[in-house]
């Protein structure tokens, strides 16, 4: 007979094989100490504005990732109120975007305060503020209709019936027995991966389940890192960028399993979680270690009389990263990124040169010269 995840006998005993995960949470736990480091060579203002563009691909992946397409510019605008910037676009605000906002900065600061439901409800209300999802109204700040809760795929007439979730008479037991695990577990990378899983196989709202639990991902992410480095990077920006991955993961731990399977064991998803957790930090440090840099450089050269030419050039080198600039740089590249004439470039880089922002590549000279920016040491 067919069985979901939640109709085992052992539900919710959840197992993994530690010695899978061991290695990339080793990993994991070292990228994060790097950002910790790495951070602390940063100054507020940079700190600030890497807070505010993680928190915008948050907020504008996590919609994404159930379909939705948020406007940015309304991103951007409740993200400046929040932040309690000057330049706030108040013509752009969107009650639900700012909603979708305040929630993820509750997870990201509140994580020390205890998970009810009466949370979650004000986090279900805030993301459908009127009370309908589209054109369809639904069960807000509770939990779904008595109607059976489907995650269906293929054609019509070829429907395939991906995951169905608990009937909503067990909602209430379902998530007693969920709340109670989170509050009495200590936060570990491993309770982020099952917290994420386990809220949605209860699946107890009828829009909104996969926002939530990527929520409540952060929740976890953000005691554990005491939130000195949780809001520079975004998780759900990672899973948007392998969305197949994320639901053939959430579909092989959670749907039909052949009946020689471990059915409790999630050693796939925790894999596929921790792996997802890890590009997000990697990816934020390679960004990061380019505003250190540029900001090392400007630090020695800011006091030189540059034009706006050279500083344009300069910063766009800096911002993709010295060492993503293919080719290093020519003056046909300079005339190129400053849109001037060659005569122009020519004394532009002689400058730089002079003053000693760039250096000639060794072994390039004539028409093949090149040059590369002269980052300061520490």
């Amino acid at each position: 007979m067919k069985k979901w995840i939640w109709q085992q006998d052992d539900y919710p005993n959840f197992t993994y094989d530690f010695s899978r995960l061991e290695a990339l949470i080793e990993k994991i736990s070292l990228e994060q100490g790097y950002l910790i480091a790495l951070t602390e060579t940063m100054n507020q203002e940079n700190i600030v504005q890497r807070q505010y563009d993680a928190l915008l691909n948050e907020a504008m992946s996590t919609a994404a990732i159930e379909g939705e397409i948020l406007n940015r510019d309304s991103v951007k605008a409740s993200i400046s109120k929040k932040f309690g910037l000057e330049d706030v676009d108040y013509k752009k605000l969107d009650e639900k975007t700012d909603n979708l906002v305040e929630i993820l900065i509750d997870a990201n600061t509140n994580y020390e305060e205890d998970l009810t439901l009466e949370r979650l409800f004000g986090w279900h209300n805030a993301l459908f503020p009127r009370g309908y999802s589209g054109l369809h109204r639904i069960h807000t700040a509770d939990f779904r209709g008595p109607d059976t809760m489907q995650i269906v795929g293929g054609y019509a007439g070829r429907e395939v019936v991906y995951y169905e979730a608990p009937p909503r008479e067990k909602l209430e037991e379902e998530m007693d027995s969920f709340l109670n695990w989170f509050n009495a577990t200590e936060s570990s990378l491993i309770k982020a991966s099952i917290a994420h899983l386990w809220f949605v196989i209860i699946h107890p709202f009828e829009d909104g389940n996969g926002r939530i639990a990527r929520a409540i991902t952060d929740l976890v992410l953000s005691k554990i890192e005491n939130s000195k480095i949780s809001k520079l990077y975004s998780m759900s920006s990672a899973i948007n960028e392998d969305r197949k991955g994320y639901y053939k993961a959430l579909e092989k731990s959670t749907g039909y399993i052949k009946k020689e399977d471990n059915y409790l064991d999630v050693t796939y998803w925790c894999e596929w979680f921790l792996q997802t957790l890890y590009k997000a930090l990697s990816d934020t440090k390679s960004r990061l270690n380019h505003i250190v840099l540029k900001t090392r450089f400007w630090d020695k050269y800011r006091d030189k009389n540059l034009n706006a030419r050279q500083i344009k050039v300069l910063n766009f080198i800096l911002d993709i990263g010295v060492e993503n600039f293919k080719g290093n740089l020519s003056k046909k590249k300079y005339m190129r990124i400053s849109d001037s004439a060659s005569t122009t470039a020519s004394r532009d880089i002689a400058e730089l040169l002079e003053m000693g922002c760039i250096k000639q590549v060794e072994g390039t000279a004539g028409r093949n010269v090149s040059y590369r920016i002269d980052i300061p040491s520490v």
